[in-house]
């Protein structure tokens, strides 16, 4: 992989996706369930309106559900058609104890593009290529967070 820009905070994470999605016609975020919904969901946000989109836990496709905008922010509505022209991979699926095999991942995304689709990964502290996954997986792009947590007390 080769490094592209450096920016802080979540229009860190957001306004590049924005910009490496403007020519997609489908969305597909696989992640982990419970961890990685919600980052689809605001990833989604920036999307919304623009783009079909759809979510996939684990390797699931079966059971994929569309994003959609609701009262509160992006949701996960009913089941859809996960087939896409583009992938983003969510981070959660590359730790160690969610148990996502990588090889089945990459069949997976063979299998929803057709083999011709654009890979976006996004995840945080370099868990991707900690994983081994950069071997398997033909990343277009990945987005990835380093994050520093700071705890107060007043």
């Amino acid at each position: 992989m080769k490094f592209v820009s450096k920016k802080d905070a979540l229009s860190g994470i957001l306004n590049p996706f924005r910009e490496l999605v403007k020519d997609s016609k489908k969305i597909t975020f696989i992640g982990s369930v419970g961890f990685c919904t919600p980052f689809a969901e605001l990833m989604a946000y920036v999307i919304r309106g623009t783009k079909e989109m759809a979510y996939i836990a684990g390797l699931d496709a079966e059971h994929a559900r569309e994003i959609i905008p609701g009262t509160h922010g992006m949701q996960l509505g009913e089941e859809t058609d996960p087939h896409a022209d583009t992938i983003v991979l969510l981070g959660g699926l590359a730790m160690p104890k969610i148990g996502v095999d990588v090889v089945d991942m990459k069949k997976l995304i063979e299998e929803l593009t057709g083999g011709d689709g654009f890979i976006i990964g996004s995840c945080f502290m370099g868990i991707f290529e900690r994983s081994g996954w950069y071997e398997h997986i033909n990343f277009d792009y990945v987005l990835n967070s380093i994050i520093d947590n700071e705890l107060w007390k007043r």
